[in-house]
């Protein structure tokens, strides 16, 4: 019996020395998950202890497959194997909406560290706020959402700007980006928020109001838009074929269609009359001359 406790005891001692060889670096400390427009990078606070070299960082990721069918396996990030940063990105490991464990550890040479662990599920963060635009076509309100993630559900409230209290919801499906609400009342002012939710009831707050106003069937936004579109175009192409015929014109056609003609007159003694003929042809001009003016000689 003596014989067999000494043994054990020997054996502690020897296993005692390997792990004071091995885990003398301390464990990475604060761990947590930044995500961002559910972008997934792991974080961490570098160990306090000295290293001759540089501190190198593995991470690892257990899901519920790993965990259920293969044995409580763990799976090395691909891209964060013995990597200098404090920080891994596992946006494209993290797929599912299944809980994860994770875990990070350090090395410092020939030692390492114990790994520090840290749960994660991408449902319990909260989504961002979805891009919102609104336009009105006629009397169609169209609303565009633009959200992350790409899978999530968007819930649109429109409401009448004078009428604030009576809403109605509209649902988004994760396949489809544009909703189309028609049959609006004329000159009238809508406003729209939406939000992003998630399978498990999680979602994002609301966006800012937008606010647009109906133009109505008969007059389409984008015929009013159009008719201007043509009016400049045709005032350009006179104003074009103006500019090109003062151009080109021949000296002797401008002379035909710019020159004034003269005013028909006659010679008393030295002196030369002008006759202004009326505008107005009804209106007749009578000249008396006697005749010792005109042996001045007339023309």
């Amino acid at each position: 019996m003596a014989m067999r406790r000494s043994r054990k005891l020997l054996v502690m001692v020897v296993l005692l020395e390997f792990t004071n060889g091995v885990w003398t670096l301390p464990a990475p400390g604060t761990v947590s998950m930044d995500s961002v427009n559910m972008r997934h990078v792991l974080r961490w606070t570098q160990p306090r202890a000295s290293c001759n070299s540089t501190v190198l960082y593995s991470v690892q990721y257990q899901g519920e497959f790993e965990l259920l069918i293969k044995n409580g396996s763990w799976i090395n990030a691909p891209e964060c194997q013995r990597i200098p940063l404090t920080s891994c990105d596992l946006t494209f490991d993290l797929g599912s909406d299944s809980n994860y464990s994770l875990r990070v550890r350090a090395q410092c040479g020939s030692k390492m560290s114990a790994w520090a662990k840290f749960l994660f599920n991408r449902n319990n963060i909260t989504p961002p706020v979805p891009e919102l635009r609104v336009t009105a076509a006629g009397d169609v309100l169209l609303v565009s959402v633009r959200k992350f993630p790409l899978t999530a559900v968007t819930m649109v409230t429109i409401w009448r700007k004078d009428k604030e209290q009576q809403t109605e919801d509209y649902s988004i499906p994760a396949d489809q980006e544009v909703l189309q609400v028609a049959a609006l009342q004329e000159a009238a002012v809508y406003c729209v928020k939406a939000k992003v939710v998630l399978n498990l009831g999680v979602q994002s707050g609301f966006t800012d109001s937008h606010c647009v106003s109906v133009t109505g069937p008969g007059a389409p936004a984008w015929k009013q838009a159009a008719a201007v579109t043509v009016t400049v175009v045709v005032m350009l192409g006179l104003l074009i074929g103006l500019f090109w015929s003062l151009v080109h014109c021949r000296p002797d056609s401008c002379q035909k269609y710019f020159q004034k003609e003269p005013l028909p007159s006659f010679l008393i003694g030295n002196v030369t009359v002008w006759i202004a003929i009326p505008q107005q042809r009804e209106e007749l001009c009578a000249v008396t001359v006697s005749a010792p003016l005109l042996r001045g000689g007339a023309t």
